[in-house]
């Protein structure tokens, strides 16, 4: 009996140790994984269950003066899958009955609704098979988003996100550039890409076995925030104008390239800057000439030809050094002691020309005749008054020359002398307008800019151009160059040009020489007309210039082109006529 009652106790003995032991692996498993294990295990659930999301901030608008949207972003969707959960399933597939359907079957349905490619879907899939993440297809718009929506897939998953648009297409491509795959590649986009981007935010949402979204389980991790909208001063309706003007007349003369530009005088904002060619924003593959991606107006630098006698003559009246009747006897040509030469562009006996004879007939030894009267040191401060010889301070655009030139101008004794004629020196495009601004605005300059700003989204303005105005001649003295300005249309190189029926029109044709290299200067030449209206009270200063035409390389052969441009500036701003007639000087004595 006692020794069966110690069998028992013994039999007791093992089975409890054995309970306590087997509860002690349990203890100390339950601590494993609820202490020790805890957070990677809880990192490793959440990862299966939870699903990161990308919010994307919105890429702030382009806008031109009236707040027309040059540079858009709108929404697309990608389709997104979990490879792991791609299986069969029983669905409608966008019909109206259930049934089984097979993952290839749903992979042809997604790629018939969105365009996409069935193999790329495989082969994205196949990339990972235990993955939560690949990418079935990009950038669908609404329709498409919503066709493959209508089909029921349970294991896709909508990714939204922005894309760009330009409603204005190749009208303003030259100004906003356009995004690319690795971002901004050109113009304000480029340019103003820190104000435009939007910043993007992040949303998590948990995912049950069979992948379907569980409802209420979204939470945001991080807010998204918008890009700012960048106002221009650009007119787009103007700007088409000036495009389909300088288009035409580029073809017809058959120049390599043309630009046009409008200026506001009073303010100094840019109403246009016109490129031929130039680039369609939507479709940049389109455009072979790699120039034509950014605007020629702004980045191209030339030399300005007899456009730049203007400032010369501005400068001598300034200085008290002549006036619109000074007296000159011009020869042809005009010889110089270390062996330099210059001519007039046609062949004429010599004449009595004044100081407004000599603009009328755009006489290269004229204006240098009298153009010595200034220094050299005092010629070169007026033109960087005027703006040449460095960047444009308002403007911010990539690839505009830098023009470093320093406080003394660094030219040889024949640069001296052809620069009083705009050979020898380089400007671009914007900054012959600013010439003409000035003189037309009575010697005030005010800095040329197309951008006004950027509202951010929460309201503030950012990245105002400094427009502070400064004197470069006196208002008697742009007043006078005004005046003899128009005796270059009414009897000059644009006496050929009809006339605007009203207006009082001043102007100053440019013909320069192209130089080759090393070769010196061939038989290209840069044509240009730059002239403002009505020249009693000047309103607005437009620009035209064409690169190596062939049809013809006298300026006047520019002069069509202005005048079609000034007359819808004219008209679009309902400019009133002149009221009195135009102030002629004599250009002989």
């Amino acid at each position: 009996m006692t020794k069966t009652i110690r069998s028992r106790r013994l039999r007791y003995s093992v089975v409890i140790i054995a309970v306590i032991a087997l509860v002690a692996v349990f203890v100390i498993r339950l601590v494993d994984i609820q202490v020790v294990q805890a957070a990677d295990l809880n990192e490793q659930s959440k990862a299966k269950r939870s699903i990161p999301v990308t919010i994307y901030g919105t890429r702030g608008s382009i806008v031109d003066r009236n707040g027309t949207e040059l540079a858009d972003s709108v929404t697309r969707y990608n389709i997104t899958t979990s490879p792991r959960l791609v299986k069969n399933f029983e669905g409608k597939l966008g019909g109206t009955r259930i049934k089984q359907v097979s993952v290839e079957q749903a992979l042809t349905a997604i790629a018939k609704a969105s365009g996409g490619d069935v193999g790329t879907m495989r082969k994205n899939i196949a990339a990972d098979p235990k993955s939560d993440f690949a990418y079935l297809v990009k950038g669908l718009d609404v329709k498409h988003y919503e066709a493959v929506k209508a089909l029921g897939v349970p294991w896709t998953y909508p990714e939204q996100q922005s894309a760009r648009t330009y409603p204005t297409g190749a009208t303003t491509g030259n100004i906003t550039g356009f995004m690319g795959t690795d971002g901004a590649q050109a113009g304000l986009e480029y340019a103003y890409d820190k104000c435009l981007a939007g910043a993007n935010g992040s949303e998590t949402y948990e995912r049950g076995e069979d992948g379907v979204q569980l409802p209420g389980s979204t939470v945001t991790t991080k807010e998204a925030k918008d890009g700012g909208t960048l106002e221009t001063t650009i007119d787009s309706d103007l700007q088409y104008m000036a495009q389909q003007t300088i288009a035409s007349a580029a073809k017809t003369l058959r120049a390599e390239s043309a630009t046009a530009t409008v200026t506001s005088v009073k303010t100094g904002e840019l109403l246009a800057i016109a490129d031929y060619p130039t680039v369609d924003p939507n479709d940049v593959d389109a455009t072979t000439d790699k120039g034509a991606f950014g605007s020629r107006a702004l980045t191209a630098s030339y030399e300005p030809g007899s456009t730049i006698k203007a400032a010369i003559a501005a400068a001598l009246i300034d200085q008290g050094k002549s006036s619109p009747t000074d007296q000159a006897t011009v020869p042809y040509t005009r010889s110089f002691p270390w062996g330099g030469s210059i001519k007039d562009a046609e062949f004429h006996a010599t004449e009595h020309l004044t100081l407004a004879g000599i603009l009328q007939n755009s006489s290269n030894v004229g204006i240098t005749m009298l153009g010595e009267r200034l220094t050299q040191q005092q010629r070169y401060e007026y033109m960087k008054k005027f703006g040449l010889f460095q960047p444009e301070s308002a403007i911010d655009y990539p690839g505009q020359p830098t023009m470093d030139y320093g406080s003394t101008p660094d030219w040889s004794q024949q640069t001296n002398i052809n620069s009083m004629f705009g050979q020898g020196i380089s400007t671009t495009a914007i900054q012959v307008a600013g010439v003409f601004q000035a003189i037309a605005n009575q010697g005030v300059r005010i800095p040329l800019h197309f951008v006004k700003g950027c509202e951010t989204s929460d309201g503030k303005t950012i990245d105002a151009p400094d427009v502070q105005p400064t004197r470069v001649v006196s208002a008697a003295a742009a007043t006078q160059v005004t005046d003899m300005l128009q005796n270059v249309v009414k009897g000059g190189t644009l006496s050929g040009m009809d006339p605007i029926s009203g207006y009082n029109i001043a102007a100053k044709t440019g013909t320069a020489e192209v130089a080759e290299g090393s070769k010196g200067y061939g038989s290209q030449r840069i044509i240009s007309v730059a002239g403002m209206a009505p020249a009693e009270d000047p309103q607005y200063v437009v620009t035209v210039t064409f690169t190596k035409p062939q049809a013809s390389k006298f300026s006047s052969a520019a002069a069509p082109a202005f005048r079609t441009l000034m007359s819808q500036v004219l008209e679009k701003y309902r400019v009133a006529p002149s009221t009195s007639q135009a102030k002629l000087y004599p250009s002989t004595w």
